[in-house]
């Protein structure tokens, strides 16, 4: 099972509690023969001053004890940005045995470290400045909140036709290649697709009340039709296969009764 967690801002269309109204968004990478499928697994509706990493370690807990106490044989992994980089968060990863890939934020102390595949990237591009060309490493990093050291890939490249190098850091505690960390965390990307048709196609792009548990409520009847819409809950308890697309249809067929 791999989750993916990010956030993302809804407009308000007047007066909210706390204005602005951010929302944790994770959900789940499921691998079928010939599909892959996005199923919103939790949500949470919260004050958009708050930072959206914040307890991003008790929004997870109780999902990931569900899945470590009833599917024993099930692998766990989790894909975040640089949003989700608290100890607590990556404790209670490292507690329940669910290997994580969560971005760090550039900075001095990591492009120092990894200064000497930087070095190897300018040899060996020195004759051929067009191309693209990068280099892969790790080493073990700790910043002074956390308990331990902790293992760091990173990436540096030259993007075809320009001479700057761009990196990208990432710890992990899946044990593969760097390179193999990297490509599974770059596909996250589609996480941030699903968001945009759960906002867009979904109706939830914007927060309309000035009640915070009336928008709460709201968001979980969105996030009830985009699972619906997924197609595959219906797929698996009626055999049949029936896409959904909007709420309007999802209402339609049953699905929602209200709006």
């Amino acid at each position: 099972m791999l989750f993916d967690i990010d956030s993302t801002l809804l407009k308000y269309l007047r007066e909210s509690e706390g204005r602005r109204l951010q929302l944790p968004l994770p959900g789940s990478w499921i691998p079928s023969p010939v599909m892959l499928t996005g199923d919103l697994l939790k949500s949470e509706l919260r004050k958009g001053t708050m930072y959206c990493g914040k307890e991003a370690d008790l929004f997870m807990e109780s999902l990931l004890d569900e899945f470590t106490n009833d599917f024993l044989d099930i692998s766990l992994y989790l894909r975040g940005d640089s949003e989700f980089t608290s100890p607590e968060f990556y404790e209670v990863l490292e507690g329940r045995n669910c290997k994580y890939a969560i971005r760090l934020r550039e900075n001095a102390k990591l492009r120092e470290l990894a200064e000497a595949e930087n070095q190897a990237l300018y040899r060996a591009t020195k004759l051929n400045q067009m191309d693209y060309a990068v280099e892969y490493g790790e080493f073990l990093y700790q910043v002074g909140s956390w308990n331990h050291p902790r293992r760091v890939v990173y990436k540096i490249e030259k993007p075809y036709g320009q001479m700057v190098h761009l990196y990208t850091f990432i710890v992990t505690t899946m044990e593969v290649a760097p390179y193999q960390v990297i490509r599974s965390y770059c596909g996250r990307g589609k996480m941030e697709n699903y968001i945009k048709k759960w906002k867009s196609g979904f109706g939830f792009s914007s927060v309309s009340s000035s009640s915070k548990v009336v928008n709460a409520n709201r968001l979980m009847i969105h996030a009830l039709a985009y699972n619906r819409g997924s197609g595959r809950h219906h797929a698996e308890t009626t055999g049949q296969h029936h896409p959904v697309k909007t709420v309007k249809d999802c209402r339609t067929s049953g699905s929602v009764s209200t709006i």
